[in-house]
């Protein structure tokens, strides 16, 4: 039957601070909330960093454990909290995919207490990352990125989050250990994680893990289950390598520029000319594998995601001024954006899910739809599914179910609408004819599914194995 979602749990940090008695003396005319021994490199980091971190709220509703419950359709409706990150002035924020999974209300507070609801942008169940995004009258603080690739056991880190609720709690703690492997689920594996000895709180998933200069260099994530003390967070370089995908200007505005990032450019701290497409906007501009991208119009560059920062809110056709260093000297060339063509992508953000369209072939895969997961489906145009549902570009109507088939046995009825499975997206019926075709199919069961009743969100798991 249709699950409930648990929440991994993120982990905040928790230092002791020891203080120190002195004696301050306050020059006349000089204001100062506190003693130069009182303002340590703690306290700065937290000021520095503190308004761009926002607190998320909101409520999902899940079908009921109880295997009869889709007869009656008994929801249960589970309150959640999470943190994010402010990652582009115009209100772009970074979190836990899990804190925002399901949610029909996402209710942002900034450090100030304005609250506002956000939409979806796009997201990445694999790693865990979304982006949401708020519409403020005022461009809004962004958290000052660092690096994790030198990262140092045992150096102080700080933790700022929801913590059951209790908006913007610090904590702080050291780098216990790096490149950790954690089971969170049967569904949820995270690698390369940085530990942090914590003070464990339920509502820090989506926050930051600062250095002692208040740079961001991780994301909290997940908690082991029972343990004390241990926290993960994704490193940074990973997230904002993610993130840089989640908010391409090809998915968000539907334009392309060809530009692929150099496999190690993130740890490089400097966005270095990978793959660049054929024919693409980027091969006509003269842009060269190897080239280092320092500046897109007219904003400094550092990694992906300030080059795909810089080309938001351009159209197709624009012509964007682009600064490269190649052979140690500064080339400045055009780029000229293009429009985006025919493409099917997965809802996460390495995988794209193509086939060639073809009747007989869309005929092949309804009928492996059918015998797999007993469905019949029909595409929901975008622009319809919108209407009700922003975070989805589309889906699949559920014309007709198999009695005894594993989609019955997990509840899926008539009307209902997939919108996903596993980590690709479900608006064609090639993406799910890819995902069924895939070589390791056996080893994603049960597959995840995730569905819309009533403009709600649910989800579950397919064994199809156990088909008859």
């Amino acid at each position: 039957m249709i699950q409930p979602r648990y929440f991994p749990l993120a982990a905040p940090v928790c230092w002791g601070l020891s203080l120190a008695l002195a004696v301050a003396v306050t020059p006349i005319g000089r204001s100062a909330s506190g003693s130069e021994l009182r303002r340590t490199a703690t306290v700065r980091a937290i000021e520095q960093a503190r308004a761009s971190i926002v607190n998320i709220h909101g409520q999902k509703t899940v079908l009921s454990p109880d295997e009869n419950a889709h007869r009656g359709d008994a929801p249960q409706h589970v309150n959640g909290m999470g943190t994010g990150v402010v990652i582009d002035q115009r209100g772009y924020i970074i979190t836990n995919y899990h804190v925002v999974e399901g949610v029909k209300k996402i209710q942002v507070t900034l450090a100030g207490g304005q609250a506002f609801v956000a939409t979806t942008v796009s997201h990445d169940p694999r790693t865990d990352l979304a982006v949401i995004k708020i519409t403020a009258k005022e461009e809004l603080p962004v958290i000052t990125i660092g690096t994790s690739s030198d990262l140092m056991t045992g150096e102080p880190v700080i933790a700022i989050g929801n913590a059951y609720g209790y908006e913007h709690t610090v904590t702080r703690g050291i780098v216990s250990a790096l490149h950790r492997t954690v089971h969170v689920s049967d569904a949820q594996q995270y690698q390369d994680l940085i530990q942090t000895d914590a003070s464990i709180n339920p509502g820090n998933s989506g926050g930051p893990l600062l250095n002692i200069d208040g740079e961001m260099i991780g994301i909290n994530v997940a908690v082991r289950a029972g343990a004390q003390g241990i926290g993960f967070a994704i490193p940074v370089d990973m997230a904002m390598e993610i993130a840089s995908r989640l908010m391409s200007v090809e998915r968000i505005e539907g334009v392309v520029h060809g530009v692929k990032a150099a496999a190690d450019a993130a740890s490089r701290q400097e966005f270095v000319v990978g793959d660049i497409a054929e024919e693409s906007p980027a091969a006509k501009s003269g842009l060269r594998r190897g080239d280092v991208i320092t500046r897109a119009d007219d904003k400094p560059i550092v990694r992906g995601l300030d080059f795909e920062r810089a080309l938001l809110d351009h159209k197709a056709g624009e012509q964007i001024e682009v600064v490269v260093r190649r052979d140690q000297q500064p080339v400045t060339l055009s780029l000229v954006l293009g429009s985006k063509s025919r493409v099917v992508t997965t809802a996460s953000r390495t995988e794209v899910a193509t086939s060639e369209p073809a009747t007989p072939a869309k005929s092949r895969d309804a009928a492996r739809i059918w015998d797999l997961l007993g469905l019949k489906l029909e595409e929901v145009p975008a622009k319809q599914l919108r209407q009700t549902q922003t975070q989805y570009r589309g889906g699949m109507s559920v014309v007709a179910v198999r009695p005894d088939s594993p989609a019955a046995r997990q509840g899926i009825r008539r009307g209902d609408i997939l919108v996903g499975l596993h980590i690709w997206e479900t608006i064609s019926l090639e993406n799910v004819a890819y995902v069924l075709n895939r070589p390791d199919f056996e080893d994603l069961e049960p597959m995840k599914f995730f569905i819309l009743r009533n403009n709600e969100s649910k989800f579950g798991h397919l064994n199809v194995s156990l088909r008859k």
